[in-house]
């Protein structure tokens, strides 16, 4: 008989949360796909809510942009998010289906978006298309997604609450980090983070540039980006920084893609 093949493992027989085991693949170089990709995330509630006055001239913006840089677009949900949630909590549906039901209007939007960028070749993915990125953008496509990532009914219980904890600042980080990119933009309608909601409070501190160890420390009572997006941001291998900018005015996300110093900067260390 011919002799049985063991095939060699480091993990033989490891339960894969040994710590010591942990921090040796910590010394392992992860490869990063596209290294010169920009993801600008468009915040619904912040940006596409308010309509053509201001989703028109971004669309430009972005759509020259990407002649020469490398963009992916990816959309948050908006108002109709906010609607759904509401409508949920109130039925009692698990925090899992409140992922899945948020996750259709974030797509909504990217089509929507894709179509108002067809003439700088727009297209919808979806985030199971992400590994195709770089034969797409070779293509001379300019990718759009949804924010929201496919936990789906898998989602994370919250610490507080029963809201999704990841939702499109989270996702858009994510895509940012796995594929390996320059940066992670999250537009929205404000300059950048406060101490406090600066709709609520004209007086509030702006906040230029923070770690994110810093930021979390701070336990404000209400962010501009969601505290996931923050929580991972400390544990990333590529992507070290998000940039939050105010997607009104015109001008900012090429000022962010070219890395310019505008908004808030959050570090992760």
């Amino acid at each position: 008989m011919a002799e049985r093949i063991e095939m060699r493992s480091r993990f033989k027989g490891e339960s894969l949360v040994r710590r010591t085991l942990l921090r040796e693949t910590e010394a392992g170089e992860q490869i990063r796909i596209m290294p010169d990709l920009n993801v600008v995330k468009i915040g619904g509630h912040g940006v596409i809510d308010y309509g053509r006055a201001v989703v028109y001239p971004l669309v430009e913006e972005i759509g020259e942009l990407s002649r020469n840089h490398k963009i992916l677009v990816a959309t948050g949900g908006g108002v109709r998010v906010r609607h759904i949630l509401d409508v949920g909590i109130d039925l009692g549906m698990p925090t899992g289906v409140l992922a899945e039901l948020s996750g259709k209007i974030s797509e909504q939007n990217a089509i929507m978006l894709s179509i108002l960028l067809s003439k700088y070749n727009g297209v919808r993915i979806t985030p199971g298309d992400l590994l195709d990125l770089p034969s797409i953008i070779s293509l001379g496509m300019l990718p759009v997604v949804q924010g929201t990532p496919p936990y789906g009914l898998y989602e994370h219980p919250p610490r507080l609450g029963s809201i999704p904890p990841h939702r499109t600042d989270t996702g858009a980080f994510l895509m940012a980090e796995v594929i390996g990119g320059k940066s992670c933009i999250l537009g929205k309608n404000v300059d950048g983070l406060y101490t406090e909601n600066p709709f609520e409070n004209p007086d509030a501190e702006f906040i230029p540039e923070i770690t994110a160890d810093e930021l979390l420390e701070m336990h404000l009572e209400d962010m501009v980006l969601e505290p996931m997006a923050v929580e991972l941001l400390r544990d990333a291998v590529h992507v070290r920084e998000i940039k939050i900018v105010n997607a009104h005015v015109p001008g900012n996300i090429t000022k962010a893609v070219n890395g310019e110093r505008v908004g808030t900067l959050i570090r992760a260390s």
